[in-house]
């Protein structure tokens, strides 16, 4: 099912590459990247972001392969359209040692197994959490925002060998989280290309 995408969103792609040149870019590093920025409007996204391709290639085959997409808030899950996603922030309690993101981790982790795609945009403690499981994701992007945590959380991510796609900076945040995996969603597939 191609996506129709509005003459507003072609003009802004059009303005953003007048600005940024993303070609020397893998076809779905490409994608991310250019999503991200476009949610931002923050051309700085095009050198702050980490991947691979090979990790991203995996990833869209699970997700176009119906693998479960998780998310930390609720504000990513609005931003991911044509999936459904998973939450569970409203079932979680936060306790010692354990914030509410965190436990909401532990209870997606019991819902959907290995596999997963995980999009965390908001908390740094969900990321950290979701290392310490054993969680064997498709895919984590990891763009949690913020002073306290976000820049380490990316970084155990980087670290922990796991596919990934994470930046280095400070900035992340529910919009490109969300991006960065709808980018992998509008991609076509190899069938839908020969269509």
């Amino acid at each position: 099912m191609n996506r129709v995408v509005h003459p507003i969103e072609v003009e802004s792609y059009r303005r953003m590459r007048a600005r940024l040149d993303t070609s020397h870019f893998p076809p779905l590093t490409r994608a991310v990247v250019e999503r991200v920025v476009h949610s931002a409007a923050d051309l700085d996204y095009a050198g702050d972001l980490v991947m691979d391709e090979a990790d991203l290639e995996k990833a869209h085959a699970a997700l176009h392969a119906g693998a479960p997409v998780v998310v930390d808030v609720a504000m990513v899950g609005a931003g991911i359209t044509r999936r459904e996603t998973v939450c569970r922030l409203k079932d979680a309690e936060s306790g010692p040692g354990l914030t509410r993101s965190a436990h909401a981790i532990r209870l997606a982790h019991e819902q959907v197994g290995p596999g997963a795609l995980w999009v965390i945009g908001n908390a740094p403690t969900a990321l950290e959490e979701l290392l310490t499981l054993d969680a064997d994701p498709a895919l984590v992007i990891g763009l949690p925002v913020g002073f306290v945590g976000a820049v380490e959380s990316k970084a155990a991510l980087r670290e922990s060998g796991l596919p990934a796609v994470s930046n280095v900076s400070e900035k992340g945040g529910s919009a490109v989280a969300a991006a960065a995996l709808n980018a992998l969603l509008y991609h076509p597939t190899s069938a839908e290309e020969k269509l």
